[in-house]
């Protein structure tokens, strides 16, 4: 029997295992952030997947560790081709359940940061104790700067002066399209902001952020799928007949500067 999440994505059978009770909410969560209704139905849909096979290993939702995605990734791998964006949408789940109280906080031992890491926890920390900002604003914004960062200098230092227009708009062509527009329109306002905080600091010599371009989010939805036949003979014969008027003005313009009289123009029958 089919199953609808969230009045957004049908499954072909009712959610199981462990994580079932978890799954309409974590659709909305990401509804919430503002993912695109693919992106949503590809995260839920593995969700499910990954609560069956979670229930097939005995694993109780208490039990789930960061351990599991990689070995469920592993199995599902010699069942169905593998997806670029599966780990990361394994990641999106935990994180949900992790925040709503759901399964504990891993101890995570403590790894050196990363130039981008460092970078970008300077800007975090400056968006929360110099601007003020709500945390929800900081959780929507960090995630950019740190991809843009680690886009630009991978793990080498992070050499702010070094940044170019072209940089900041070859970033943004290559996220956006992916991305819901009101994601998409985060993601500007979070390089803007942390352009306008590097030179601010004196990183850059310029401020970078006139250079983040203006993501479109216009509807199509107005625009019909289909002239009648006898409005596209309208049009086409508007716009001959407007080629030659303008065509003739511009030809007797250029007569009269030469002193040639104006032709006459002949009906053929």
């Amino acid at each position: 029997m089919k199953c609808i999440i969230n009045n957004q994505v049908v499954l072909s059978r009712a959610p199981e295992g462990p994580l079932a009770a978890h799954i309409g909410p974590f659709a909305r969560s990401l509804s919430e952030q503002g993912y695109t209704l693919n992106s949503i139905h590809r995260q839920v849909l593995l969700a499910a997947c990954f609560s069956r096979w979670l229930k097939q290993q005995g694993v109780a939702l208490r039990s789930i560790t960061s351990d599991h995605p990689p070995r469920y990734l592993r199995y599902r791998a010699r069942q169905v081709r593998p997806s670029l964006g599966d780990a990361s949408a394994l990641r999106h789940l935990l994180d949900f359940l992790r925040c709503e109280g759901m399964i504990p906080a891993e101890k995570i031992s403590v790894c050196p940061l990363t130039p981008a890491e460092h970078c970008t926890q300077a800007y975090e920390q400056h968006l929360r104790e110099a601007r003020g900002l709500a945390s929800a604003t900081i959780a929507n914004y960090v995630p950019f700067i740190r991809s843009f960062l680690e886009d630009r200098f991978g793990d080498g230092p992070v050499t702010l002066s070094q940044l170019r227009a072209s940089d900041i708009v070859r970033f943004v062509q290559r996220q956006a399209p992916h991305l819901h527009p009101k994601r998409a329109k985060l993601l500007t306002s979070a390089l803007r902001s942390f352009l306008q905080y590097a030179c601010y600091r004196g990183n850059t010599k310029l401020d970078l952020a006139a250079a983040v371009p203006v993501v479109a989010n216009w509807s199509m939805s107005s625009i019909p799928r289909a002239i009648p036949a006898d409005q596209v003979r309208q049009l086409l014969a508007s716009i001959t007949l407007l080629s030659i008027f303008l065509l003739c003005r511009l030809l007797f313009g250029k007569m009269r500067r030469c002193g040639v009289g104006r032709p006459t123009l002949a009906t053929q029958h």
